[in-house]
């Protein structure tokens, strides 16, 4: 963008076969409002071979990112030693997009982007991120991983976020609202306000799938309608389906499933 900010999401095998994830995300920015625009600013960073192939097949803007003796071509369960790898993976490659100068917004690939989430970003903040339930640089998350071993990014980040350094540096984080960035973990509720949803809170990709599919349904539908009864009508979400709210409960916080993360 004219501003060199870039939106990033990155893209395994597992998700960027047909008929699965990638193909719903994209759909996503076609059919929602305000959306399709934003394609032309998507980076798909593949970090192995296939992904990349079928990138190069749907997008315009793919780049390849393969690390040497780390494989990331399979579904990634979470919390596994390859889950968090690839995890970690991903923040340093966001680092680096700093030291060249671009701000970013990083989209798990897994959230249909249903409103242009822009005019809901804050100006003054440096880093804002949505969270499941109603943030030094990434240099300093990313060391952290050091202090707090086999934890995912995300529980290292609610470690560090109240840490004495970030006072110190002056960063300015905001927390964005579920009524607009929201998940299965708490949905957003009204669909006229709603920029984004996350199949957040969901194990197993036939099961994420599954919901994504419903939920990309349920957006159609809404727009389908006429314009008053969109604003009359309290149309909700049929998800969670084969997600569960209380999966999220197998863990010790809420905070432990795979978030929505936005960064600028």
């Amino acid at each position: 963008m004219e501003d060199k900010t870039v939106i990033i999401t990155t893209l395994n095998e597992a998700w960027a076969a047909p008929n699965t994830v990638i193909d719903l995300f994209l759909e996503s920015f076609r059919t929602g409002q305000g959306t399709r625009r934003l394609l032309n600013h998507l980076v798909i960073v593949a970090l192995d071979q296939k992904a990349y192939r079928r990138c190069m097949e749907l997008h315009a803007h793919c780049f390849a990112l393969v690390t040497r003796g780390l494989d990331f071509h399979r579904e990634a369960h979470f919390m596994t030693d390859v889950y968090l790898e690839m995890m970690w993976r991903r923040i340093d490659f966001l680092r680096s997009l700093l030291e060249l100068g671009y701000n970013f917004v990083f989209t798990d690939a897994d959230i249909m982007w249903f409103r242009d989430p822009f005019p809901r970003f804050f100006l003054d903040a440096d880093f804002q991120i949505a969270c499941d339930q109603f943030l030094r640089q990434l240099q300093f998350w990313y060391s952290s991983r050091e202090t707090y071993p086999g934890y995912h990014d995300q529980d290292v980040l609610n470690f560090i976020k109240f840490d004495p350094l970030i006072e110190r540096l002056g960063l300015k984080m905001r927390f964005l609202d579920t009524a607009f960035f929201g998940g299965i973990c708490e949905p957003s509720k009204d669909l006229n306000l709603v920029c984004t949803m996350h199949a957040n809170c969901c194990f197993g990709l036939d099961n994420k799938l599954h919901d994504l599919r419903i939920m990309l349904q349920d957006w159609k539908t809404f727009l389908s309608l006429p314009p008053t009864l969109k604003r009359s009508l309290s149309m909700s979400w049929r998800v969670p389906q084969n997600c569960s709210l209380n999966s999220v409960h197998q863990y010790d916080s809420p905070e432990k499933s795979d978030q929505q993360t936005l960064h600028r």
